[in-house]
């Protein structure tokens, strides 16, 4: 499997299909297992944000959402191997576009989280195929394709961003720099948006930060290291190990264990209901409570 130029494998074809099924099949056989670890650091998250603002029905967007995936495990209370064998089942093979579609709304509908508690999400991606089967299948409430590193965004896509409460990520930073973040921070400057966003190791935090420290934002990091998925292959293991070493990164004992990691960094407006510390802490705790990564792997 080809590097791409941060020396990661490339997965760009599988973004890009017309529904979901590559997705899976292809991340699956590395263990891809990020958002479910996020899962219950966002639904935290968002119980912190509903006591701090009184806002119950709060609007997360979800930035390199690709197929809606956050947004699913959430609305369905699913895990990343249920997903999968969704999309694995026999009976999912043959259907076309359509079919797999009505197959996905019904599952929601069958197990939907109680409405999601008021949840709205939005998406926002580069793959419009991505996207549009997301939208399709009723995973997001709406979504925004569009390359915000290029290019500012439009005015109605301003308006559908611009709603965004919470702005959460699982491993697209890096991808997506400080340019992409700050537009977002900016859409709305009489009421900026919580962010919380799991940040592969190989990739630096601090020019987000400092560019978002700029817009008024502190940002503090949540204690924890997270696993995303196994190497593709000794060449990228090789290659992130030294991309880690030179950027002063210690990979011993995390990324030497044959994993592409991540941490967790929270950041809130100064003068928020809530500090980040205080956010920080109350995310910190989630740990305690949650499946570790090693006894989530190969979970149904």
């Amino acid at each position: 499997m080809p590097l791409d130029d941060t020396g990661k494998a490339s997965f760009d074809h599988v973004y890009t299909e017309p529904d979901p099924r590559p997705y899976f099949r292809a991340l699956h056989a590395l263990s891809y297992q990020l958002p479910q670890l996020a899962k219950p650091y966002f639904a935290r998250l968002l119980d912190e944000y509903r006591a701090a603002t009184g806002n119950a029905d709060p609007t997360v967007l979800d930035v390199g959402c690709s197929y809606g995936v956050n947004a699913v495990l959430y609305r369905c209370d699913a895990s990343m191997d249920k997903l999968h064998a969704h999309y694995a089942d026999p009976a999912a093979q043959d259907l076309d576009r359509d079919a797999l579609l009505a197959r996905d709304r019904a599952l929601l509908r069958d197990r939907d989280r109680d409405g999601d508690g008021g949840v709205r999400f939005v998406g926002l991606d580069t793959s419009a195929p991505a996207v549009r089967y997301a939208r399709e299948a009723g995973f997001l409430d709406d979504a925004v394709a569009a390359d915000l590193e290029r290019d500012p965004p439009d005015a109605d896509q301003s308006a559908r961003l611009g709603r965004a409460d919470l702005v959460i990520s699982t491993g697209c930073l890096g991808y997506v720099t400080e340019a992409t973040i700050a537009r977002l921070a900016g859409l709305r400057a009489e009421r900026r948006p919580w962010m919380a966003h799991f940040v592969l190791r190989m990739f630096s935090y601090t020019s987000i930060a400092e560019r978002l420290a700029s817009l008024g934002y502190e940002t503090v990091g949540v204690p924890g290291v997270f696993r995303q998925r196994r190497f593709a292959s000794a060449e990228e293991r090789d290659s992130i190990l030294a991309s880690l070493r030179a950027a002063g990164v210690d990979p011993s004992g995390v990324e030497t264990e044959g994993w592409l990691c991540a941490e967790l960094h929270v950041s809130l407006p100064r003068g928020a209901d809530r500090s980040a510390a205080e956010l920080a802490t109350a995310l910190g705790g989630v740990a305690e409570q949650s499946v570790s990564v090693d006894r989530y792997q190969g979970q149904p």
